[in-house]
């Protein structure tokens, strides 16, 4: 009697099965073949090595793209990626390679192509564009070309802290569900100022967007210039710097405040004409931010006094020729402290004697006279109480002047959408943003693919939540209570003890996926056939 010869392995599926369907559904892979042919020198495509990228990107594992190509070791490439495709395809020279086809064609250019081709197989139609900028540290030295056509890698505002950093920024705009609509990579120390409204124009004209749409920025946005620049050829929402002039003497007025639909908040509208543009300006009052503001209040005024007695010391060194220039420099230093009083103000003399000579002046000798400021000051306790009053208010304006104050506040706190999309792509457990890579062109095509990353996700999750919702069906959350708006990492997490087995007997193979249970067999029933079939 003959024993057969048999063997068996068994390599990791997951939740990588769900990636791989949202980029067949969009369509991606054969937009990427076209735009991005296949050249010689590789085994795998731009598309298929791009497809990987994501897999990695979404793997919420310890593992960075640095070391892209150990994080396919034990995972199931040939039903991922393609009969054919192993780990030791995936390498670096690949991985290279098509980062530097993504710079060569493009790399916002080619996610417009992409965003493009999703919206003709996923209802993406944007009533708002959020819009933001953040920045990522990089580790590593950075020759920068100054006739390079790609991003400068430099110091600038460390929105992680990080200040001994070199970093890049990133100007990203999403939808109101907060799939990503537009991406370009920036130097480091990029202005917001000048990048917002230049990327409100760019995602404008790349989508030929709906005149009904309106595009939500921070403060960072509202400047004199790009209010002026975007005029009325489109709809904004943006809140206003608290130190513009009209802004303060708006926030200082007093007024009655109707309560909104949202209880929490109270609102007056006002009209402006900042920038030479008609709005509507809406000051808004939140209790919360109200409460917040009062618990440092009194701290924050302690220490502002600390601040006006130095400004104050500097005042009293300060030489005056006569009493009345005296009189007005303090008059002047109580309009800019305007929380304080004097408790006690004089203005002395002294006398020196003329062209700097030393000693005490002769008798009916010629002498010159200066004026001095001597004060002390305390909080004025009705100005304090009126500021106290006030705290939780903040000015939002728009030039669409037909917008009611309730829907005005709403659009504006789904600003929240896009710096969702940022923290998304800072998660710790999502290791794609932190960047070691030698070459600004690759980083700025990785910028790309962060938000590729995020435009799968996002996408993959509105879709489940839209066909639990369409078939009243549920999955159990983290609690175990039944939900129709899971997160897609807690999906990916419902996934994760997943394998395929491979067992081979006498040269022939079988193929296996393990661990599928009813949750997880639901969730691709709701997905469709093209995440199905890389768990069947």
């Amino acid at each position: 009697m003959t024993l057969s010869s048999s063997s068996e392995s068994t390599t990791h599926l997951g939740h990588y099965g769900l990636i791989a369907g949202v980029f067949d559904e969009l369509g991606i892979s054969e937009l990427i073949d076209t735009l991005l042919p296949k050249k010689s020198g590789h085994n795998v495509s731009h598309s298929t090595v791009l497809k990987a990228m994501c897999i990695n990107g979404l793997g919420f594992t310890e593992r960075r793209l640095y070391l892209f190509p150990a994080f396919f070791e034990n995972l199931s490439t040939e039903r991922l990626l393609g009969e054919g495709v192993l780990p030791e395809h995936l390498n670096d020279d690949v991985f290279g390679r098509t980062l530097d086809k993504i710079q060569e064609y493009g790399a916002t250019e080619l996610f417009n192509h992409i965003l493009l081709q999703a919206m003709k197989h996923v209802p993406i139609n944007p009533r708002f564009c959020h819009t933001d900028t953040t920045n990522f540290s990089v580790h590593g030295d950075y020759e920068n070309d100054e006739d390079s056509k790609t991003i400068n890698i430099t110091y600038g505002h460390p929105k992680d802290k990080r200040v001994d950093l070199l970093r890049f920024s990133i100007s990203m705009v999403t939808d109101q569900k907060g799939i990503p609509l537009f991406v370009r990579a920036l130097d480091g120390n990029s202005s917001d100022k000048k990048v917002l409204i230049k990327t409100i124009k760019e995602v404008t004209r790349n989508l030929n967007l709906d005149e009904r749409v309106y595009h939500v920025a921070d403060s960072a946005f509202y400047t004199e210039d790009n209010v002026k620049e975007i005029g009325t050829n489109a709809f904004f929402i943006s809140r206003v710097p608290a130190t513009i002039n009209e802004a303060k003497e708006l926030l200082k007025t007093d007024f009655i405040l109707e309560t909104c639909s949202d209880e929490r908040y109270s609102c007056y509208a006002a009209k402006s004409c900042y920038g030479g543009i008609e709005q509507l300006w809406v000051v808004f009052c939140s209790e919360e931010m109200k409460k917040k503001e009062e618990k440092t209040f009194d701290e924050k005024i302690l220490k502002d006094l600390e601040t006006a007695e130095k400004s104050l010391k500097k005042l009293s060194n300060r030489e005056f020729a006569c009493e009345a220039d005296a009189i007005m420099a303090a008059e002047q230093w109580l309009k800019e402290n305007e929380l304080y009083e004097f408790t006690n103000l004089e203005i002395t003399t002294k006398s020196r004697r003329l062209e700097n000579k030393k000693g005490r002046p002769k008798k009916e000798e010629e002498v010159q006279t200066f004026y001095l400021i001597e004060a002390e000051i305390k909080p004025d306790k009705g100005k304090v109480q009126e500021r106290r009053a006030k705290l939780g208010r903040f000015i939002l304006a728009t030039n669409d002047l037909e917008l009611a104050p309730d829907q005005l506040l709403k659009y504006y706190k789904e600003q929240g959408t896009v710096e969702r999309g940022f923290r998304f792509l800072k998660d710790k457990s999502f290791r794609v943003s932190e960047v070691y890579l030698k070459k600004q062109s690759r980083i700025e095509a990785l910028a790309m693919v962060m938000v590729l990353c995020l435009l799968l996700y996002s996408i993959a999750e509105w879709k489940l939540r839209t066909r639990l919702e369409e078939t009243k069906e549920a999955i159990s959350n983290q609690v175990k209570k039944k939900t129709q708006t899971p997160t897609m990492k807690w999906v990916f997490f419902l996934f994760r003890r997943i394998t395929e087995l491979k067992i081979e007997i006498e040269g022939k193979r079988i193929k296996k996926v393990l661990n599928l249970d009813e949750e997880t067999i639901k969730v691709l029933k709701l997905m469709g056939k093209k995440y199905e079939k890389y768990y069947v």
